[in-house]
């Protein structure tokens, strides 16, 4: 097989539709689940500070839940909050098996 040279190559690669977070879905390989303890939660937000997915959803100023599509189950929301009176608002829960 001949070697090509440069003008044979063309312009390398070309990323003809770049992926973003909305398109590419991360929760589905995760071990465990964050799971919401409301009556601990003082809404500091802390979860959704330092979620590194942005998997905490939000509205009003108050913490609504998690987007499992995107949540990799990392457990950094639990570590970090502070909960009320030392009662995280956040456990991991292990992934049911299907």
């Amino acid at each position: 097989m001949k070697s090509r040279g440069i003008k044979e190559l063309g312009a390398g690669p070309v990323i003809t539709f770049p992926g973003n977070s909305l398109s590419v879905k991360t929760g589905s390989w995760r071990s465990s689940r964050p799971v919401s303890l409301k009556e601990n939660c003082i809404d500091c937000l802390f979860c959704w500070l330092y979620c590194p997915d942005m998997a905490v959803n939000v509205a009003g100023g108050k913490m609504q839940g998690f987007n499992y599509d995107y949540c990799k189950g990392c457990g950094i929301c639990a570590l970090e909050c502070p909960g009320k009176k030392g009662r995280k608002a956040i456990a991991m829960q292990e992934e049911e098996k299907i």
